[in-house]
């Protein structure tokens, strides 16, 4: 089977600071694959790249072609979506407009538009009870689920996800990486970001282990979840 997405020999620097070097990672159709490491190993600049926010060395291979050339509105166009940290909402725009947003690049087909908007709000009912709000008055739960129901109107193939459990709740995280998980029902791969190692593990078919810029570990997440270097570094425990 033909890889959704390969990354090979990428290279990002910050001026003379490399902040990525030689990063190969693979991953299949229906796959989640994490990547997980410290701060500052990395993470979000890998993403942020594949995704066309930075430039970079080497090659990204989308669905059997090299995407270095197109620009990340062209990506989005082929269902390469990035959901970053930040989240970028529009705090001013109700949670309505925000979704819409989403679904910019399909703008000419109103009917498929409404009709992935009726879908996220089935999806994320939470949405639909405040779809007349403002983004900036939701809770931290409920923008990672705009953030993701805004992506979802893209119709993606590919998600990259960074850190959509960050300063959430306990209780938050898990739901928010239950949904995470379902959206495979919907033929969505995802490349998923996280700090949080066990639950990244835990949600995750295949994991990366990204240190100081380099791949250190790869493999199967339950296996690297009982990696004795991995659990003493990242999991709080001993193997």
């Amino acid at each position: 089977m033909m890889a959704l997405l390969e990354i090979r020999d990428l290279h990002v620097a910050y001026g003379k600071v490399e902040a990525v070097r030689g990063v190969e990672l693979a991953m299949q159709p229906g796959q989640i694959v994490t990547v997980i490491g410290p701060n500052g190993a990395g993470k979000t600049t890998l993403l942020a790249a594949a995704a066309g926010l930075l430039r970079s060395r080497g090659q990204v291979i989308y669905d059997g072609v090299d995407v270095k050339g197109l620009d990340v509105e062209e990506r989005v166009e082929r269902g390469f979506c990035l959901v970053p940290e930040t989240r970028e909402l529009f705090g001013d725009m109700t949670v309505a407009d925000n979704l819409l947003l989403g679904g910019y690049t399909r703008r000419r087909n109103g009917s498929d538009v409404r009709q992935s908007l009726q879908q996220v709000y089935e999806r994320f009912p939470r949405l639909d009870e405040r779809r007349r709000q403002k983004a900036q008055t939701l809770s931290g739960g409920e923008r990672q689920m705009l953030a993701l129901g805004r992506a979802l109107m893209a119709k993606p193939r590919l998600l990259l996800l960074d850190e959509p459990s960050l300063g959430l709740a306990p209780i938050m995280v898990r739901e928010i990486l239950r949904i995470v998980a379902s959206l495979r029902e919907l033929g969505v791969s995802i490349l998923l970001v996280e700090q949080n190692a066990r639950a990244a593990l835990e949600t995750a078919d295949y994991g990366y282990v990204l240190e100081m810029g380099e791949i250190s570990h790869q493999g199967p997440a339950g296996a690297l979840a009982h990696d004795p270097r991995v659990v003493a570094t990242y999991l709080g425990g001993s193997a």
